[in-house]
């Protein structure tokens, strides 16, 4: 038991990062940032309130038109599924002229009404000698941090460009400093590290941290090749310590092709690489470690980790492509089953215990009662064809089956 606690442990810290950042109910929760500002207060007035005359100073406010006395459409530079501009309608419940304002959002030509039934926005100036104090609050029902922090920095960045655009005339994108290449490469050597400590702090301890980073990295250039083959202009990737990686498309999902496509492409790209690494093997046989050996754990290490993440589960790949190839419970139930018991049969192949494959079992049914937490767009995707639903499926059992070849080649080599 001793050998597997390092294991253990961090599989118990990522199952419990993962619920806290995605499933966690947290009920209703207000955000709020303050600004303070040497500005006129009628200039700032109509800068934050809706209905002013510059409610479109910011850069991604395309338009801002009154379309009742109380109603307002804002048109945004993010892009919905057509790639054509998101569409609001705001509705100010209640005024205080030149002072506060509160406001709901009533349509969104992206997402579904219901994504918005919780959320209410207050703000307010307070006039303090030759500075104007301004609060935004956003009170909305949150389940799991992960979004109630990115709308936290999204009002920080908010309040620092109406600063600049009161100094200088003009609201410029904010350059992404933590999306820049070179911090998403310190990221990924800093997560090396805080990996290390599980694998043994010794030389090859390092080596297969390293290569899970390398292993994870190469399964979020899968998505992001996906993404880009359908159309996304800009594609991005964010590398969170211990957890992985994240790739993000630059614009919602149009079908379910898409859905199902994009989230198998993270595995599915990486199992081109299995049959290269084992004729790499054969060539390279065992007789140096660097050729040898270290290609077997490569490929330990690269089938384990996208195993993983085709389980079945709401929050994995798996279950996305589930979700899109069958249209009933009881069909998404049977190819469950069937992911489920190949995987289970990799377990047994490979040695593992009975007790272990259960209490991996009871994981990943914990994994399941996070809920799939998606965001219901406000028109339903363009359904699959016959052929891409064949086509999905069978990439997503031609994928698990590829890389529970690549454990058991690798196990029979390394352990034998």
């Amino acid at each position: 038991m001793a050998t597997h606690a390092p294991a253990i442990a961090l599989l118990v810290i990522n199952v419990g990062l993962l619920w806290l950042l995605l499933a966690v109910p947290l009920g209703l929760r207000t955000v709020r940032v303050r600004g303070s500002y040497r500005a006129d207060r009628a200039k700032l007035w109509n800068a934050i309130f809706p209905l002013g005359s510059l409610a479109d100073w910011h850069h991604s406010v395309l338009t801002s038109r009154p379309v009742a006395p109380d109603r307002v459409e804002q048109s945004y530079t993010h892009l919905d599924r057509h790639g054509q501009p998101i569409v609001r309608l705001l509705e100010i419940t209640k005024t205080v002229p030149g002072t506060a304002y509160d406001a709901r959002v009533l349509e969104d030509s992206a997402l579904d009404a219901t994504f918005w039934k919780d959320f209410h926005e207050r703000r307010r100036l307070v006039e303090d000698g030759d500075l104007v104090h301004l609060t935004i609050e956003q009170t909305d029902r949150y389940r799991g941090l992960a979004f109630l922090i990115f709308r936290f920095f999204a009002l920080r960045r908010e309040v620092r460009a109406l600063q600049q655009w009161l100094e200088t005339g003009e609201s410029i994108p904010a350059r992404a400093v933590f999306e820049h290449p070179l911090v998403q490469c310190g990221l990924a050597v800093l997560s090396t590290l805080i990996l290390w400590p599980f694998f043994g702090l010794t030389r090859n301890g390092l080596l297969l941290s390293a290569l899970l980073t390398v292993v994870i990295v190469l399964h979020e250039l899968g998505h992001m090749a996906a993404y880009r083959a359908f159309g996304h202009k800009t594609v991005r990737m964010i590398f969170v310590p211990l957890l992985g990686g994240v790739a993000i498309g630059g614009r919602p999902y149009n079908s379910l092709f898409e859905v199902a496509t994009c989230a198998l492409m993270g595995a599915g790209m990486s199992a081109f690489l299995i049959p290269a690494a084992i004729l790499l093997h054969e060539a390279a046989g065992n007789q140096v470690f660097a050729s040898g050996t270290a290609v077997l754990i490569f490929l330990l290490i690269l089938g384990a980790f996208n195993l993983l993440n085709l389980l079945p589960m709401n929050r994995f790949d798996g279950g996305q492509v589930l979700r899109q190839v069958f249209h009933s419970p009881a069909g998404r139930v049977a190819g469950s089953f069937l992911v489920t018991l190949i995987i289970a049969g990799v377990g047994w192949r490979i040695g593992v215990s009975t007790p272990a494959l259960l209490a991996g079992l009871a994981v990943f049914a914990l994994l399941s009662m996070m809920g799939s937490g998606g965001v219901k767009p406000r028109h339903r995707l363009d359904e699959m064809t016959s052929g891409q639903r064949i086509l999905s499926g069978l990439g997503l059992y031609s994928t698990v089956l590829l890389h529970g070849y690549a454990i058991v080649y690798a196990t029979d080599r390394l352990f034998s």
